[in-house]
């Protein structure tokens, strides 16, 4: 009989009751336990596998900067554009004017937001449409990208976006200013679409955002699109090694809305005065 059996025979009598069972864990030897005690450390310290997929399209013009650029035929303007409808006096040549739309961290703005992705579109001489983007994938490559944005601007570029008044230009502004870089687009004129958009159609469409104005306006009905409201989780998801495919969905998007924004300001500008 083993010393614990007898120590338990024991209590049972002095006690004259039962003595709670104690489990007999058998002896691990020490080989046994270096090699448990191992795999423990490796399975704590484990990360989560960085996705196979994390291809950014475009160039890389500098680390964590990459830049896509496209030349399509997309609604090819007059020389001279009719403003009116925005309540300016004079027609401008289309080839000054600049659509911009941000993708960024998010919607709340303030100083805890930032651009990643800035997309941007212009008529060329010959009336050929160039879309680019330029799209950060790291939080250092912030400055280049404000640099390169800057370098697409000239003194009397037109700035044309949509709701970018209240959210895109003041973002940008502030982004430059915390990177302590002069702002291009201080004292740019700029047309934000969405104030003569809601002058026109506010109270005949169910709300005046750029998805309806497109459709009503251009039959565009976007598919497998993804809302900007996501655009956020899927850069955030990529830095931290996920996959890049809604990132390139965001691209595509961001795509969709520069060539509607051209597409609203031309047909704006042949509304009867």
């Amino acid at each position: 009989m083993s010393a614990l059996a007898a120590k338990l025979r024991q209590l049972r009598t002095q006690s004259g009751q039962a003595a709670p069972v104690v489990p007999i864990k058998p002896s691990l030897s020490s080989d046994v336990l270096r090699l448990i005690q191992g795999r423990s450390r490796i399975q704590g310290g484990r990360q989560p596998l960085a996705s196979a997929d994390r291809t950014v399209p475009g160039t890389e013009v500098s680390p964590g900067l990459f830049l896509t650029e496209a030349i399509v035929d997309w609604y090819r303007p007059t020389s001279m554009i009719d403003t009116t409808f925005a309540r300016w006096k004079e027609p401008i040549a289309h080839h000054r004017l600049l659509h911009f739309d941000t993708e960024t961290t998010g919607l709340a703005g303030g100083t805890g937001t930032r651009a990643w992705m800035i997309g941007a579109a212009d008529w060329l001489e010959d009336g050929r449409f160039r879309l680019r983007q330029l799209t950060i994938t790291r939080m250092g490559a912030e400055t280049d990208m404000l640099r390169m944005f800057a370098s697409w601007l000239q003194h009397d570029t037109i700035l044309v976006s949509y709701n970018g008044k209240c959210y895109d230009s003041p973002l940008l502004k502030t982004r430059y200013r915390l990177a302590r870089l002069p702002c291009p687009l201080t004292g740019l004129g700029h047309l934000d679409l969405l104030h003569p958009v809601r002058r026109h159609w506010k109270g005949v469409w169910e709300n005046c955002r750029l998805a309806t104005a497109e459709r009503e306006l251009l039959g565009v009905v976007r598919e497998d699109d993804l809302p900007g409201s996501e655009a956020p989780a899927a850069w955030l998801s990529y830095l931290r090694g996920g996959s890049a495919v809604n990132l390139r969905r965001v691209l595509t998007h961001n795509s969709q809305d520069l060539k509607s924004l051209a597409g609203v300001l031309l047909h704006l500008a042949t509304l009867p005065r």
